[in-house]
């Protein structure tokens, strides 16, 4: 019988989001200031266009800061696509759980430093200090790569049937 699960995470926004917000809102009305009291525009007719411009550009950059994951487990396999702003999907992960080394929460002791020490990683999670927030190791596109997400209950069971000796839960 075939196992089909979805889950869905929403990236919580940090301080840098913030910033960045608050930048991008900053030099948006510093530009249309601008577009609107530039003499040359103002004469040709095209500062008003400049500005909605820069209005309508100011909004898609903020709303690409809106990030959401997607975890499809389909029988031992987990596939990750990365949502932005709920109109751009794009997947990130792909791979059978049999190729984890390990699988266990982020908050356990299995996190040691040489876990944290691997230079490749994919953090699919709200926040990687999230109570729910697992990491797997495995080799994936020829490099040692951590993988941090947030699996649910029936994710950790699925992958308790292919890999059992693999799974940490404490």
């Amino acid at each position: 019988m075939d196992t089909f699960i979805e889950k869905l995470v929403t990236k919580k926004k940090g301080f840098q989001d913030k910033l960045i917000t608050a930048g991008i809102l900053t030099g948006s009305f510093i530009l249309i200031f601008l577009s609107v009291t530039i003499q040359v525009l103002q004469q040709l007719g095209i500062g008003v266009f400049f500005a909605a411009g820069f209005v309508y550009l100011g909004y898609r950059l903020i709303a690409a800061r809106n990030v959401e994951f997607e975890y499809i487990v389909t029988n031992g396999e987990i596939d990750i696509d990365k949502i932005i702003s709920r109109r751009k999907r794009k997947r990130i992960f792909s791979a059978s759980c049999k190729e984890f080394e390990i699988l266990s929460p982020v908050k356990s002791n299995s996190f040691s430093q040489s876990v944290q020490s691997i230079k490749n990683r994919i953090d699919a999670s709200s926040s990687s200090d999230s109570p729910g927030a697992y990491f797997a190791t495995l080799s994936y596109k020829g490099e040692k790569t951590v993988l941090i997400f947030e699996p649910d209950e029936r994710m950790l069971s699925n992958f308790k049937v292919f890999i059992p000796r693999k799974i940490n839960t404490n």
